[in-house]
């Protein structure tokens, strides 16, 4: 009975959840009663046959299990997961929340964002640590309130998200040094902006209370990008506040039985350890990555094997959880000095950055017309078709008067996973330095792009200066202040800039040097680097650097390290989704990637060419 009531139990919570997803909203209401009565049910049924230790059991093997692989899956990326975090650390993210509900404008978590990664491995390693402790019954009371701890802060993150109105103001408190820029700024806008208030100018600081919109996080980092990669789309904030109140559910059971729970007997590991195992798997296949099988196998066996073999000073839960610690801490150690081990980013080896650029789809519409009925003041809505069928004759009726037409989304679209806006390596025209110039590439659209033009020279002062032959006239130009030196070829105006993307992803080969920041970067073997151009300038072959530093970064670094590399400038953000490393060398051939090598595991170029080049070249 209490097998039956467990499962019933189980059957309830999914009717729930169910309810309240997109898919199922028609049915609603049809899914909260059904699952309603079987949660009242089998709970009742639970606490009458005494099955509480039968359901923390379950509970214990679900909520383990996903928060080791939760847990994983961050770990695997601690620099990405602490991006989401210095998201949410930003006033108008989360801290908006508190500064509403209590009427605090100067409550602030940014000054938590330089210490995003440390919480983000923190975090991580607990989540791991807890899923273990749970499974094989570690400080069962201790691990309880931390994972109802955890679960709760997790719930209203994911909540904050779920429910975050992007059109909502919320007034923030600012303090600048009185002697700033942007203090004087406030002060004037003040005067006329309702939206921006002085409260005090005092001990050489200027506090400002300003209206501020809010900066709805679209996705709440829970998985990483292990769900984007493996099945194509993140978890919604909707689902993902629906995956942590079922997590919460579980966990009050685990938390209610927590006295009753002991330390797992031998018989007890051998049935749940199994067990957790295969869900794990499971898990793993679901996300396409087999490694949190092998690690939770690992984790563990280690953790009971150091209990019962650690003697007097780790044969306890204390030498287990130092075991797991160390595990988390080595394996979070190598992802950081490296790169992910599981990369769920559009860039990894083996994507082609062509059809993510295009693999995106379209939304679908469909045009609404609103009528207002005359009579009743009710406002209906019809279909285009509904609206022009000719039996009908909707638009002769008297009664109805024509309000708008609104185009509805029906159908949902995605976004291609690499925007090709954002993945633009580029330079403008006037930033081009004979370096960019001399590439053949660069050359031949300088090249497409010349015009005729006339170099004129100032009367007044010997200037000179050329414009387009086409707008070459002595109206806008007379003689008496210019003189007509000769013509020139010139480049054509309409030419911004230039773009090395076609180069990087139409090319057999291109290497492409990545580095969010020149200043920062890791440039330890940065002579490979040089080695790997100097046999590209032989063969001909692309070699660009791209970056986010200014250009009097990339001059800098040009004469520090004597690398004079074809440098272009791209969006920081989306450096930060091609590569973790800084810097990282990728090897694209005819658009795919085909390796990525960070900073600290530069190859030589005989190991490149014998390993990557003549491998796919066969």
């Amino acid at each position: 009975m209490n097998a039956l009531f467990v499962l019933i139990n189980l059957a309830a919570v999914t009717f729930i959840t169910l309810a309240f997803q997109e898919a199922f909203s028609a049915k609603k209401w049809l899914f909260v009663t059904i699952g309603a009565g079987m949660l009242i049910l089998s709970t009742v049924g639970i606490v009458i046959f005494k099955g509480r230790m039968m359901m923390a059991y379950v509970s214990r093997v679900l909520v383990g299990s996903i928060f080791i692989v939760s847990g994983l899956i961050k770990a695997n990326d601690p620099l990405g997961f602490s991006y989401k975090l210095e998201e949410y650390f930003e006033d108008g993210a989360l801290a908006f929340r508190i500064k509403d509900w209590f009427s605090s404008p100067q409550f602030s978590l940014e000054s938590l964002i330089p210490y995003a990664l440390e919480f983000s491995v923190i975090i991580c390693i607990i989540e791991i640590l807890v899923g273990v402790l749970v499974l094989i019954g570690g400080k069962i009371k201790l691990t309880s309130w931390l994972l109802l701890l955890m679960i709760v802060f997790f719930t209203f993150l994911t909540g904050h998200t779920a429910t975050c109105d992007p059109n909502q103001k919320f007034m923030d408190r600012d303090v600048y040094p009185a002697s700033s820029e942007i203090a004087h700024t406030k002060i004037e806008e003040a005067k006329t902006n309702k939206d921006v208030r002085i409260v005090s100018k005092k001990d050489g600081k200027v506090t400002v209370d300003e209206v501020k919109g809010t900066q709805c996080v679209l996705d709440c980092g829970c998985f990483g990008d292990a769900m984007k990669g493996s099945m194509g789309r993140s978890m919604s904030p909707t689902e993902s506040f629906w995956k942590d109140l079922v997590l919460l559910y579980f966990i009050v059971w685990i938390f209610i039985t927590q006295a009753r729970i002991k330390p797992n007997t031998s018989r007890e590991n051998s049935v749940i350890i199994p067990i957790s195992l295969l869900l794990i798997l499971f898990l793993s296949w679901v996300f396409d990555w087999y490694f949190p099988g092998i690690f939770a196998l690992i984790a563990l066996v280690g953790a009971v094997w150091i209990k019962q073999s650690g003697g007097k000073i780790l044969g306890n839960y204390f030498g287990s959880t130092l075991f797991l610690i160390v595990l988390c801490t080595i394996f979070s150690t190598y992802v950081l000095m490296y790169e992910p081990m599981r990369d769920y980013r559009p860039y990894a080896v083996g994507s082609n950055l062509i059809e993510k650029m295009h693999d995106g789809i379209p939304s679908v519409y469909k045009n609404m017309f609103r009528l207002k009925n005359l009579k009743t003041g009710e406002i209906m809505t019809l279909s285009e078709k509904e609206y022009m069928d000719p039996v009908k004759k909707v638009w002769t009726d008297s009664t109805l008067k024509y309000v708008d037409m609104q185009s509805v989304e029906v159908k949902k679209g995605k976004l291609p996973s690499i925007d090709s806006s954002q993945f633009d390596p580029m330079l403008s025209v006037d930033q081009l330095t004979p370096t960019e110039k001399a590439m053949p590439y660069v050359d031949s659209i300088l090249d497409a792009n010349l015009i005729d033009g006339v170099l004129l020279k100032e009367v007044a002062n010997n200037q000179e200066l050329t414009i387009p032959k086409a707008e070459y006239d002595t109206t806008s130009y007379p003689t008496s202040q210019y003189t007509l030196v000769r013509p020139v070829g010139i480049i054509n105006p309409e030419l911004s800039e230039v773009s090395v993307r076609n180069l990087i992803v139409d090319s057999r080969l291109a290497m492409v040097i990545f580095s969010r920041n020149l200043n920062d970067a890791n440039w330890e073997y940065v002579d490979k680097l040089k080695d790997i151009y100097a046999h590209c300038k032989k063969t001909k072959t692309p070699f660009v650097m791209v970056t986010s530093s200014p250009t009097n970064d990339i001059e800098k670094f040009r004469k520090k390290y004597h690398f004079d590399v074809p440098t272009f400038i791209m969006d920081f953000v989306e450096i930060k989704v091609v590569t973790r490393s800084n810097p990282t060398l990728m090897i694209v051939m005819n658009g795919v990637v085909k390796a990525k090598y960070p900073s600290r595991s530069i190859p030589s170029y005989d190991w490149i060419q014998k390993h990557i080049l003549f491998k796919n070249i066969k």
